[in-house]
């Protein structure tokens, strides 16, 4: 495997995903995103040198298409990072059946295009040297408030899909894990509270490079007996046991 790595991350235009495209970039490695936010897209490619696709995710031939551009530009994609995902969060007797399918088709079955995508290309063409998918889930795959069940459900399913990728991919030589995120501080507008701060373990809310230093981590070649798993990176704040008070 060439030191410089070719990366396709999806959803890479802000928050979470910004900082793994940065990440991988400012590594040296071959990085291509799509996202539908054109603007921001062109953005980051300009100050990472990454390549931007500009794409909405929930259309699969446009999804396939934008994958399949790289591996007619590079032969190979040896990364795979699904991050896409948006949230929905409203009472269970409001949310319509569109609204779910939207949540659905923008947070999962990418994950499975793009897998399948990868599968099929390593399958044509006998590349078994080296591969990382990297799964974004969340900690409400466990946990769950009111008005969540889209994205809970989406999430799950992140999970599933995860364990189940890495045991087919397994004689590719491809693994696949999931980092599941707890609260990560991604809203520019949003204001942190010294509550906030202290109810992680850790004494302070998660930060997008968090989720982007445990992707370089999950990828070094010689970390490839770490395969099918979720792991949390929430500042402790699952291990807590709450009471009322």
């Amino acid at each position: 495997m060439n030191d410089s790595r070719r990366i396709f991350v999806t959803g890479g235009a802000h928050g979470i995903g910004r900082s793994i495209v940065e990440a991988f970039a400012g590594r040296g490695d071959k990085v291509a995103f799509c996202d539908a936010d054109e603007e921001r897209g062109k953005v980051i490619a300009g100050t990472t040198g990454a390549t931007f696709h500009k794409a909405d995710v929930t259309d699969a031939a446009l999804l396939e298409a934008c994958l399949q551009r790289q591996f007619l530009a590079e032969g190979d994609i040896d990364i795979l990072v699904n991050n896409v995902g948006i949230g929905l969060f409203k009472p269970l007797t409001e949310v319509t059946v569109e609204e779910f399918d939207r949540v659905i088709n923008t947070n999962l079955r990418p994950a499975f295009i793009t897998a399948r995508m990868l599968a099929r290309h390593r399958h044509a063409n006998g590349n078994t040297a080296y591969g990382r998918i990297i799964n974004i889930c969340s900690t409400r795959y466990l946990q769950s408030e009111a008005g969540t069940e889209a994205y809970s459900a989406s999430k799950g399913g992140i999970y599933s899909l995860t364990h189940a990728l890495a045991v087919s991919l397994a004689p590719m030589r491809i693994t696949v894990n999931a980092i599941a995120p707890g609260w990560i501080h991604v809203q520019e507008d949003e204001i942190l509270r010294p509550e906030d701060h202290a109810f992680h373990l850790s004494g302070r809310v998660g930060m997008p490079q968090d989720i982007a230093r445990m992707c370089l981590f999950l990828c070094e070649p010689e970390n490839e007996f770490i395969n099918g798993q979720t792991i949390a990176i929430d500042g402790g704040a699952t291990v807590k046991m709450i009471y009322p008070e």
